[in-house]
This record gives structure tokens, sequence and C-alpha cells, in this order.
């Protein structure tokens, strides 16, 4: 009786939404991991008319589906169609898929619920005022850590009607909006170029001019044109933009050179389909690296050029406060204290170490656009990702301390050091002393210098240099301003013996220095690295000490030939084992890099990736991410003030929150586009998920404890 009565309601209900000139869905097929059906845009189809149908899947939660290139694994959705004689149905219109990741591949997929429509064309001859039935069979692959083959038959009554058919009063504008923002031709310019291995695909014109490019991303139709887990950088010009990519198989593999690379296009202000052909890519697609995500929110700079070349000199200044800063600081008060008593000398001096400041401000930021205009995702402190350039620095540290402790002495005799510092212009000094002041300080970004530098690194190069010259410029200040007011200088004592007693003492911040630096290259390489760097440690003050040895006989009036040339023969010995241990460093592993990190009292870290940051949203959870580096001495700071303590690890257990850590101590592609997403391009960056998603907010680069407390009880409201 009771299966009588519903077989009765289902027929009254079809006969409802027939005469109502309505689509009927057939049931919706649970496949196990997926919930499928049929949907129409439009409630009916005139004869000869198009009309789109919607294949409709729910996908059980951290399962996915695949686009038409599955990426490097995977399969795509098939459906096959059953339909009257004289109906056809197109090609499947493919929403712009997700980046999944797991481990080293990386697949193109969906999440969640997906709409993939499909144009139906009615038969000419179609009858008005009959329904028809339409069917598809739909195969696809579901994953999560395992995959499993799934199908599912479906069905979908439709009405044929004359006229044009109205909106389907349940799916019509969901369908339409999922064919509004699908990707299409919009008359983009695309040409590829091969270098080596690299694959660079410039595209300008039509929506692109002006538009939010962050993040953009080329989904090939192919899966031999690119290697689809290689990170793809990108190069925004006033037209477009050029993304350098890893070549497939197709192009270095062994495969056919393909005359054409098709795609999507896909960018925060919408998504492209894409042809490319061969051809050079033309500078309107060139420029300096990724745009940020929001260009004036992220950098905070206001009014322009104006407004960045303020917060620039702003920047510099605050510059010399970081603790980066600080062992340059004793080689200033000691080159100061020298000449105390002279205005003029002091102000050769000035104007030395701001002439140093410049030139090498200008140098590394110089490098740094030409680097990133040739591809590679680096930002501010780059060179400080390099074993071979930490090594250096670390021996430079060591001699420098050595001679500011008396063991040799570069410009003066071993006799009379109070006189003889007095008596030397010292002009080759204050530049060096500029130049490695820059150096040292390049590891942190002072507040307001962030913002300032995310816009430089988005305009033309004049524009960027001037931002540099700006900073270079707030950084010498603070010693090129106390050199030109004696008055400043007259309150220190007459040159005498107490010179080299603070001399002597200020090197001691040169030696930790040098240690910080040792330390930094023992997180970017491995043991047998550290050994060799520790080895030349030795031989350089060895070295170090011959020297002075040797300037002492001379000042006696004995040859010293020998202790000079075997010095000199130690410090080369020194720099040839300090390189090749650098040279043959090997990063941390894969492995060792994803375990969790102890961070203080009951607080770890995990290691971030945007997938992470995405999974721990979608779970409800606050999340902190610490964009760091072993050789950020600000970020060291802020770690053990502001992100070790225990009222912290309990805030963060009371919130249920997530630290994460984007450790850029060695190169890494996606941790830089991240910080270009945010419009940064050097760390400290500090920057809180809300629990219920919404805007990440960005904290300031020097935390405490307080304000990290207070930032993430807010996000877990």
């Amino acid at each position: 009786m009771f299966l009588k009565k519903a077989v009765l309601a289902l027929q009254a209900l079809v006969a409802a939404s027939l005469l109502a000139g309505a689509a009927l869905a057939g049931p919706v097929v649970n496949s196990g991991h997926i919930e499928s059906e049929l949907v129409s845009q439009e409630a009916g189809i005139a004869p000869g008319g198009t009309v789109y149908v919607a294949l409709r899947q729910k996908i059980q939660e951290h399962w996915h589906t695949y686009w038409r290139n599955p990426g490097d694994a995977g399969e795509a959705t098939k459906i096959t169609w059953t339909l009257p004689a004289g109906w056809s149905a197109g090609d499947m219109v493919w929403p712009t898929p997700q980046k999944a990741r797991l481990g080293p591949l990386l697949d193109y997929a969906y999440e969640g619920e997906v709409l993939i429509p499909v144009p139906i064309t009615a038969a000419a001859n179609a009858q008005v005022g009959t329904t028809v039935s339409l069917t598809a069979d739909v195969f696809y692959l579901v994953c999560e850590q395992v995959c499993v083959p799934e199908e599912a038959k479906l069905t979908l009554m439709l009405p044929v009607v004359a006229g044009t058919p109205s909106a389907d009063p349940q799916w019509g504008k969901v369908v339409g909006d999922v064919l509004a923002k699908a990707p299409k031709p919009a008359g983009l310019k695309a040409v590829f170029k091969l270098e080596g291995e690299a694959l660079k695909l410039a595209i300008t014109g039509g929506p692109l001019k002006g538009a939010d490019l962050a993040g953009a991303y080329f989904f090939p139709y192919s899966p031999k044109v690119l290697e689809h887990s290689a990170e793809q950088a990108i190069e925004r010009g006033p037209e477009g933009l050029t993304l350098t990519v890893k070549a497939g198989y197709d192009f270095i593999g062994g495969g056919t050179v393909p005359a054409e690379v098709a795609g999507v296009l896909s960018t925060k202000a919408g998504a492209w389909e894409v042809t490319a052909t061969a051809g050079e890519p033309p500078a309107s697609a060139k420029g300096l690296g990724a745009p940020p995500a929001e260009t004036a929110p992220a950098t905070g700079v206001t009014g322009g050029l104006v407004g960045a070349l303020l917060f620039a000199f702003v920047g510099g200044l605050i510059l010399n406060l970081m603790p980066c800063v600080f062992p340059v600081l004793s080689m200033k008060a000691a080159s100061l204290a020298g000449h105390a008593h002279d205005a003029g000398k002091v102000r050769v001096q000035g104007l030395a170490f701001l002439v140093g400041v410049v030139a090498t401000f200008l140098a590394l930021a110089g490098l740094l656009l030409a680097v990133r205009a040739g591809g590679a995702a680096v930002g501010w402190g780059f060179q400080l990702q390099s074993p071979v350039v930490i090594a250096g620095l670390a021996l430079l540290m060591l001699l420098v301390a050595l001679n500011m402790s008396g063991v040799f002495e570069i410009g003066t005799s071993v006799q009379g050091v109070g006189t003889g510092a007095s008596s030397k212009g010292g002009v080759t000094g204050a530049f060096f002393t500029g130049a490695l002041a820059v150096v040292v300080a390049a590891p942190c970004t002072a507040p307001f210098m962030a913002g300032a530098l995310g816009y430089a690194l988005t305009q033309p190069t004049l524009v960027a240099l001037s931002v540099f010259l700006a900073l270079a410029l707030g950084f010498a200040a603070p010693f090129v301003l106390v050199a030109f007011i004696p008055g400043v200088l007259k309150r220190l004592p007459r040159p005498g013996a107490w010179m080299d007693v603070l001399k002597k003492g200020l090197a001691f911040p040169m030696y930790g220095a040098a240690l910080w630096l040792v330390w930094v290259f023992a997180q970017q390489s491995g043991p047998l690295s550290l050994a060799h760097l520790l080895a030349a440690g030795v031989l350089a003050a060895f070295g170090a000490w011959l020297y002075g040895l040797a300037q002492a006989s001379r000042a006696a009036g004995k040859p010293a030939l020998i202790s000079i040339l075997v010095a000199l023969l130690s410090l080369g010995l020194a720099i040839t084992v300090a390189t090749f241990g650098a040279l043959a460093a090997q990063p941390p592993t894969a492995a060792a890099t994803s375990a969790e990190a102890p961070s203080g009292p009951g607080l770890a870290s995990e290691v971030w990736s945007p997938e992470k940051v995405a999974e721990l949203q979608a779970a409800g959870q606050p999340v902190l991410v610490d964009f760091t580096a072993a050789w950020c001495v600000t970020c060291q700071v802020n770690e053990k003030i502001a992100l070790s303590g225990a009222k912290v690890a309990e805030a963060f257990k009371a919130q249920n929150a997530v630290y994460l850590k984007a450790d850029w101590t060695n190169r890494d592609p996606a941790i830089a586009k991240a910080l270009a997403d945010f419009g940064r391009v050097g760390v400290p960056l500090y920057v809180i998920y809300p629990k219920g998603g919404g805007q990440p907010v960005i904290l300031p680069q020097l935390l405490t404890e307080g304000m990290v407390i207070e930032a993430i009880e807010k996000a877990g409201v």
C-alpha cells in the first residue's frame, strides 16, 4: 500500500513539473564518495535550440575529482550521453580547477561541489509538448590518500517547448554563474619560448591590462608541455605578464614539440582560455616580479611614488635600530671616536660612509631586480640564502673582530693606536663600513620599509631604484648628521688610550656576528660543510696572527717577508676551504623540514604550505604563519621574545590555533610567491588567518608576547 502511494506521488510530481514546463532531474546517485545528478539551466528546450545541462557533484570532504588535464596523476571525469535521435551533446565546460598537492605531485582537481555544464542541442523536428529523457553515464576517479573509480547513471526529463524557454527556477542562476565564471576566450595574445629547460609563456592584451594578476597560474590542457609540480614564476608588465615554468616532456623529454601551448590562465581578476604560439615574449609582458595581492592594503603605501619614497626613507632610519645592524654600529662608534675632535675628517668620513651605503644599496637592488626579471623568485636579503655568501661574511666578520682586538692592524701601526687613528683619514674604511652595514642589514625589513619595497618591485626599474635610493639615504642619515654636527662629537673625550680599550671592547659584537653567521651556515648546510667553515676560521685567525707578528717585526726594523707570505697563504687556504665547504652544502631534507619543531614551552610549529593553511581554515582553526629565516636576526629575536613563552602556548591551546613556519633560510619559490602576494619581498612577516575565514591580518614586524596573544584571541572569535 505504501509503495503504491509513493509511486502515485512520484507520478503526480512528474506531471506537475511537466505541466509547469520545468525540467525534472532523476534521483541523486550516491556512488560512495560523491553524490551526482543532472540539472538544467533552463526549464525546457525549443526545437533545434540548445540548453546547458550540468553534471552536479557533491564531493565528500577531503576527497577530490579531476579537471580535463588531471596533472601529475588522476583521471578526468567522462560523460557518455544517451539522447533521442537527432539530438547532440557538445564539449564539457570545465570550471577553473584547484591545485591539489600530494607529496611531490601536483594535480588539478575539484573539491566540495562542482558543476560541469554541457550544451545539449535538440533535433530541429523535436515535437513541442513532448518530454524527452536525457541519460548520462558518468565515470570519474575520486581520490584522497587513495583513489577509487566510481560511476553513476543519471537522467533528466526535459520538456520541448515553443519559443524561448524560461530559466529553471532552482538551477538556472547557479548554472548561469558557473558558465559566466568558466574560462573562455578573451582576445589574449600569447607566445611561448623555450630557454634551456625553462618555458616562458608571455600573455598580453584584453582584460590583463591593469588587472590584479597576483597568484596568476597557467593550467595547461596537455599533460606533457610543462612540469606541473614546479613553481610558476611571474613577471608583470604594463600589458600583461610572463610566466616562467619548467618545460615538460614534449619540449625536453623527447616528445614532439607542439606548435601551440593551450590552457587556462587563472588570476584573481578572472580566468581565460589561452593559446600560445612560438615567438619572442614582448616587452609589454615583462616586469619586475609578481605584484602584491592587494597593492595598497598589502604594502601599506599610499600616495604612489611620493608615499613610497617617504616610507622608504623612514624605514631606512628605523633600520638602524634593528638587531641585524648592531654589530656594525660598533665599527661606526670606533670610527667616530677616532676623529671626534677633527671636524673636517669626520665630515669626509660621513660622506664616504654615505657613498658606501648608497652604492651598496643600489648594487643589491639592481642585482635583485635583474634576478627577478630573469624569472627567479627571490626577495630582499636573497644573497644571504647562499652558503658561499654566508661563509664569506662569517670570515670577514671574524677578521674585522680580530683587527679590532689588536691581533693585526689596518691603516695604522701597532704602537700609538690612539694617535695613529686620529691622524688617518680613514675614508676607505668609512666607505667599506657603509657597504658592510648594508650587507649585514639586508636580512631585516624594518617597519615602513616592507611596504615601500613591495611597491618598488611592482614598478619600472628607474622608479624601483629611486625607492631603494630613498631607503639608503634614510639608513645613512643618522651617521652623516652626527658627522656634520660638531656639538655632538665635542662631548667625547680627547683621543687617548681609552680609544684602544673602546675599540677592543667593541670587537665582541663582531665576534658575535661571526658566530651568528656560522649558525646560519649550519642551518643551510650539513655537518661536513660546517666543519670546513670552522677549519677555515682557524686558518684565517692563524693568518691574521702571523700578519700581526709581521707588522710588529717591521715596526722594530726586522724582516717580516716570510711571516707575511705565510699569513697570506693561510688566508688563501681559509678562503679555499670555506668556499669548498659552502659549495658542497646540502640543504635540509624534505623529511627534516616537514617535522614539527618545538618553538617554546608547549608551543610547536608545523611546516607552512598554502594547502596547509587552507586545510586548517576549512577545519575552523585560527592560524599564525611566521615567514622567517635563520639569517634574519629580527625573526630570531621575535621568536625568543614573543613566540616562545608559556602564555603564548596557552593562548594557542585555548583557541585551538596552529603555528606554521615558512622557513626561507634557503631559497623557496613558494615562500617568495607568498611574500609577493602580501606585497613583501623580505622577512619577517607574520600573518594571522581568522578562525571563520575572511581576510588575513598582518602583524607588525616587531612583536611582543601580548600582541601575539591578543591577535590569536581575536582570530579565534
